[in-house]
C-alpha cells in the first residue's frame, strides 16, 4: 500500500480524481457489496470515523463509492485511494469465490506480481 500511495501522490489533483473514479468503476464491476465495507476499512487501516469509512457504511454502496471517489482534500483523497483499493480487493476475492472458482477468462486474475 505504501508504494501505491507514493505512486498516487505523484499525480496531479485532476489525475488523482481520474484514478479514484477508475477504482470506483472497478469496485462496481467486481460487484462490491455493502458487507465488503467493514473488512475494507480494516484492511485499509482507516478509523471508522475517517470520512471514507463513514461514507461506505452509510447507504447503497454504488452511491457511496461515488462520494468517496469525489473527495477533494489531499488527506481524504489518500484515504479514499486506500479504501477503494481494499474494496476492490475484497470484492474481487468474493467474486472469485462465487463466480470464478472453476476458472475464468478475466485478465485481471492473471496479472503478474510486481517486483519489490
Amino acid at each position: 500500500m505504501s508504494k501505491g500511495i507514493e505512486w498516487f501522490d505523484t499525480h496531479s489533483p485532476e489525475e488523482q480524481a481520474e484514478i479514484l473514479l477508475f477504482l470506483r468503476h472497478h469496485c462496481v464491476q467486481a460487484r462490491a457489496v455493502t458487507e465488503d465495507g467493514p473488512e475494507s476499512i480494516r484492511r485499509a487501516g482507516l478509523r471508522p470515523t475517517h470520512t471514507p469509512a463513514v461514507l461506505i457504511t452509510c447507504g447503497p454502496i454504488d452511491q457511496q463509492l461515488g462520494k468517496i471517489a469525489d473527495l477533494t482534500p489531499v488527506d481524504e483523497r489518500r484515504k479514499a485511494f486506500r479504501l477503494l483499493v481494499e474494496v476492490l480487493a475484497v470484492a474481487d476475492e468474493g467474486r472469485r469465490e462465487r463466480f470464478c472458482s472453476g476458472g475464468c477468462g478475466h485478465w485481471w486474475h492473471n496479472l503478474p506480481v510486481a517486483d519489490g
